[in-house]
């Protein structure tokens, strides 16, 4: 129905231009064509701005609008200056159309500039914009990005891609049911950040053509619009470090916050199973570092006190070796 409404609307304009020429001497049926091609152009314009999500209309807008208001100032400027005709003319052009067309092409180009957030940053005096970052499949299915954006360590516009979600649908889909699981612990992840006050979310609707590859279409994108990606994975923290795009791991976040324990120090844990070697015990601390404890096998179920002995650090993690005490 959408499409007759549009031909009607054309049609309109074309009989409005039939019967109301818009210009001294044109005959009706040019007037017709002329109302016809106004219509023609509104519609593909209105197509366009479906079609363009609505951060890049929005920063657009204002950034035509400070053209223009700058640009007018100017002008009014020129006004009262004693300049030679063509000199007037040529400045004012630049301020009346050179100024507007920039904004408007800086508001396209940076849509991050005029976001609300931003605005509402500067209003309040804040020295910088606020940053924006990317979520990829494996960080929403982690989760632990909702608590560390709601722990205010993260400040700024998250944003999930059309084709992450996407992943994770197909991911939700699956028959395997471990898949499954993952999938839909990643929309109901996307749907806590969505409802958290604090929490500023962008769906984005943009494809990148040419690029198959989820990984790859985020890197680009990041290196485009200078975003910032979130993940947990390591292949694409090492694709977006190789292309300069500013990569945040969420395990090498987790990792540097893991406490710091030094041989000698002393601590309770619990006994969960034994260990590879002769009478080991193992038990985990609440971050899951593994300690494994001498003598131990014996007392599987029971929390014991312990003296850290040596800890080995690694690029996998860390492992706490303990004797009881």
């Amino acid at each position: 129905m959408i499409y007759i409404y549009k031909l009607i609307f054309i049609a309109v304009f074309a009989f409005i231009g039939y019967h109301h020429p818009p210009f001294l001497g044109t005959s009706q049926e040019m007037g017709a064509m002329i109302g016809a091609s106004v219509a023609l152009a509104l519609v593909i314009l209105a197509l366009r701005v479906r079609a363009t999500e609505l951060k890049y209309i929005w920063s657009s807008f204002i950034g035509m609008m400070l053209g223009i208001l700058l640009g007018l100032g100017l002008y009014l400027l020129t006004e009262s200056i004693s300049l030679f005709f063509s000199a007037k003319v040529f400045f004012q052009m630049v301020f009346l159309f050179g100024f507007p067309v920039t904004g408007l092409f800086i508001g396209l180009q940076k849509p991050n500039m005029f976001s609300p957030m931003n605005i509402k940053e500067f209003l309040r005096g804040s020295s910088a914009f606020t940053d924006s970052f990317l979520l990829d499949t494996s960080a929403i299915i982690d989760g632990r990005i909702v608590p560390i954006a709601t722990s205010g360590f993260i400040s700024g516009e998250l944003i999930i891609t059309q084709f992450v979600l996407a992943e994770l649908q197909s991911i939700a889909d699956s028959t395997d049911p471990s898949k499954k699981i993952r999938g839909k612990r990643g929309l109901d992840v996307i749907d806590q950040l969505r409802k958290t006050p604090e929490i500023s979310v962008t769906i984005l609707n943009k494809s990148i053509s040419g690029v198959k590859e989820v990984d790859q279409k985020l890197v680009l994108l990041a290196r485009e619009n200078n975003f910032k990606v979130i993940t947990n994975d390591v292949n694409l923290s090492k694709i977006g470090k190789l292309q300069d795009v500013t990569i945040l791991n969420i395990n090498e976040l987790a990792f540097s916050l893991k406490p710091i324990v030094y041989p000698g120090e002393h601590m309770k844990v619990s006994i969960l199973k034994e260990g590879k070697e002769k009478r080991q015990g193992i038990a985990y601390l609440e971050d899951g570092t593994m300690v494994v404890v001498d003598d131990a096998k014996t007392d599987i179920g029971k929390t014991l006190r312990i003296e850290v002995t040596s800890v080995l650090q690694s690029t996998t993690g860390k492992m706490i070796f303990g004797k009881k005490s």
